[in-house]
């Protein structure tokens, strides 16, 4: 059987286009250029959802708690040999009040649920945690800057407290930071050329894991 691979993330998972308001196409997003990358021994496993946080309840939203839908995602998708989780852009947001301590907390509720979901997994849970890239000042000022208020600069502290609690709870981490650039209209969500960067340093861990 194909080793399973499940990316759980928000719109940059989902492959938004700033440029068009749509969906970038598979071959672009970097679940797609993943997939490409890893082969036909792999299958990866797209579960983004635009506006997705990590535990927060969203009061003008439905659905988009990152945590009850876990349960049910991996049960659907198993046997899993992998769990990428790319959430904490959305937490963000002004309207949660929440500081990148917080943010972090949530990713670790993620984490001991998906390794506490142990009829989901084929062998021994393995989880990758990305620290999305963070979010550009110019957000703020941009046409989304109603949906997000201030949010930027807690955005950016998000990598050092996520790799804390990869090393906490034995799990992979990535900072895409440095790989990834945002697009220039709502500085929020990645542009064309970054999804094949991210892919490429996921799939370096990958590879070595699974």
């Amino acid at each position: 059987m194909k080793k399973r691979i499940v990316c759980y993330g928000d719109s940059n998972t989902w492959g938004y286009d700033a440029i068009t308001d749509g969906r970038f196409p598979d071959e672009v997003r970097w679940t797609g250029k993943l997939q490409e990358k890893l082969g036909a021994e792999y299958t990866v496993i797209e579960e983004g959802l635009c506006g997705r946080t990590a535990v927060f309840e969203d009061p003008l939203n439905e659905g988009l708690n990152g945590l009850p839908y876990l349960y049910p995602c991996l049960m659907s998708h198993g046997p899993i040999d992998y769990l990428v989780i790319m959430l904490g852009t959305n937490d963000c947001k002004e309207r949660f009040s929440a500081t990148p301590k917080n943010i972090a907390d949530g990713i670790k509720r993620l984490v001991i649920k998906a390794k506490h979901t142990e009829d989901a997994w084929r062998d021994t849970p393995k989880i990758l945690v990305v620290a999305p890239a963070p979010i550009e000042k110019e957000c703020e000022q941009s046409h989304v800057a109603g949906e997000m208020g201030i949010c930027a600069d807690k955005s950016k502290e998000l990598a050092a407290e996520y790799e804390i609690c990869a090393k906490q709870y034995g799990c992979d981490f990535l900072d895409a930071g440095p790989f990834v650039k945002m697009n220039q209209i709502d500085f929020m969500h990645l542009d064309a050329e970054s999804h094949e960067r991210l892919a490429e340093q996921i799939a370096q861990v990958i590879r070595k894991k699974v």
